[in-house]
């Protein structure tokens, strides 16, 4: 939901492919020529599914893994979580710069990227659902495994989500293909949840509240948590064979499209920095969706925990998030007719502030399974908003600053990288703070029920805290400059420089 990472008009662009403006279409052989196939979008969108994959496993169970399965201690814990975190942060620019100045080779220039990557991370995200069998260098071995598969993570993802920019030129086919990828990708997070959660969950260590009292409420040892152990084991092979599958329909459907023959712009790693945090527009959104992102994510990363002891559902905090993952999925639909009717800086107001009420409500009420559920569905409305929204504007703010800088090509992965280190950094403040405020509330690694007030500070990390986040993003957002009229005159800019260029490159062909 993780989420590994721009959809304009999404409905317009997966039913048709005219263009907008009536300048473009004098040049219907070279319109011909950019058009993507089915296949090649579904391709292309089942690359995006890996990240969304694994970034909802880790996202919703890796602290309650490290927790009551691998029993480290919380501040133990917390340190993993934000070391982790961090490190994937610092990787995404790095990464990023080197992706900018990487030579063109056979399959392209992100591809060889994608390839190299995928087999390191497919064996360090496996490593890290596996219990090591000595205790003193546990969280040795969760950081470093945890640290390494975010890298080979990052070499995957931040190639993955620059290559929209080169399967083609045309602005509308792009708008299609990436409408594509979201719903792929929140399947992805769908199926991340499933595999995860149905096959832990049936393994679960302790059993009913109402079963449990104060005087024996230790997880039972020997063979159920061993048996947990394996789940986790089971299910991080099955999601470990369909990354592999993934990356191998990416690389065979998808024909990466050299960038017309410009000369890139080489810039050192600080110019870098500062051609991407000088465009205002940029700074605007990634620190509007900074504050956004961060109250999903903390909702996130302690949804299963507040499930499982604030509201008492133990049996069925995997079906929880499952219902969350499924309402967001097929309200996408929804999501990209409102994204073409009223303009995406509405849908972001609109989606976004959706959430809060329930928010509220969930921890205001006395806990009943099926109001959890019925919260479930419409809570799952707004994370689909606040999982699309950011991936669809990052791309108009790309083209604006194309427009505006003409004569510098080729650090399109620059903003999309930088995007998710600030989104990333944060991330892991936020669960590292969290898990860190979960030890000084006296939880019990091992305990099949916490103190009253593990299940006080749950409360607040699910719903206060995330409601004055998602306010102040919101409030960062109204200044956000690229609206309906702006976006739109950007694509014609951007078309009549791709028009000009193509009628030079043409013009010098032929002498």
């Amino acid at each position: 939901m993780a989420r590994g990472e721009g959809a304009e008009q999404y409905a317009a662009g997966l039913l048709s492919v005219k263009p907008i403006n009536t300048e473009v279409k004098t040049a219907k052989p070279k319109d011909q020529r950019n058009r993507l196939s089915v296949w090649n979008k579904l391709c292309y969108a089942i690359g995006g599914a890996p990240y969304q994959i694994t970034g909802s496993a880790l996202g919703f169970f890796l602290q309650l893994y490290l927790l009551d399965v691998a029993q480290l201690d919380p501040f133990h814990a917390s340190i993993i979580l934000f070391v982790g975190r961090a490190w994937d942060a610092v990787t995404d620019p790095t990464v990023g710069f080197f992706v900018s100045r990487s030579r063109w080779t056979g399959i392209g220039r992100m591809m060889p990227w994608i390839l190299c990557s995928t087999p390191f991370a497919v064996l360090t995200y496996f490593l890290i659902w596996y219990v090591p069998p000595f205790e003193e260098g546990k969280i040795v071995w969760y950081l470093i495994f945890y640290c390494l598969f975010q890298s080979m993570q990052t070499c995957f993802h931040v190639p993955y989500s620059a290559l929209t920019m080169f399967i083609t030129t045309d602005q509308k086919e792009r708008d299609s293909a990436t409408a594509y990828r979201m719903m792929v990708e929140v399947l992805g997070t769908v199926l991340g949840t499933a595999i995860q959660g149905q096959i832990v969950g049936g393994a679960s260590n302790c059993p009913d509240p109402d079963e449990l009292d104060s005087s024996n409420s230790t997880i039972p040892t020997g063979y159920s948590l061993e048996e947990t152990k394996q789940a986790y084991l089971i299910a991080s092979g099955v999601i470990c064979i369909i990354y592999v599958c993934c990356a191998a329909v990416l690389f065979l459907g998808v024909k990466e499209k050299k960038d017309n023959g410009r000369k890139k712009t080489l810039l050192t790693f600080r110019q870098g920095i500062c051609l991407v945090m000088s465009h205002g527009p940029y700074v605007k959104l990634v620190i509007g969706f900074l504050f956004t992102s961060l109250a999903f994510m903390l909702l996130e990363g302690n949804f299963a925990l507040f499930i499982t002891y604030s509201l008492g559902h133990r049996k069925h905090f995997q079906n929880i998030l499952l219902v969350i993952m499924l309402s967001g999925t097929l309200t996408i639909p929804w999501w990209q007719w409102f994204l073409t009717r009223f303009g995406k800086k509405k849908a972001v107001y609109f989606g976004i502030s959706w959430a809060v009420p329930f928010m509220l409500l969930i921890v205001c009420i006395k806990s009943h399974l099926i109001i959890s559920y019925l919260v479930s569905v419409a809570a799952g409305v707004s994370v689909a908003a606040a999982f699309l929204l950011p991936w669809s504007m990052l791309p108009d703010v790309v083209d604006d600053f194309k427009v505006r800088n003409p004569d510098i090509h080729g650090h399109e992965a620059l903003f999309y990288s930088f995007y998710v280190f600030f989104i990333k950094f944060a991330s892991g403040m936020s669960l590292g703070v969290s898990t860190l405020s979960l030890k000084f509330a006296g939880y019990v690694t091992g305990s099949c029920i916490q103190p009253e007030a593990v299940s006080l500070t749950l409360k607040v990390l699910v719903s206060p805290v995330p409601v004055a986040l998602i306010a102040v993003g919101l409030l960062i957002l109204r200044t956000y400059p690229i609206d309906e009229e702006r976006r739109q005159g950007n694509q014609k800019l951007l078309q009549e420089m791709l028009d000009s260029e193509s009628e030079t490159s043409a013009l010098g062909s032929e002498v």
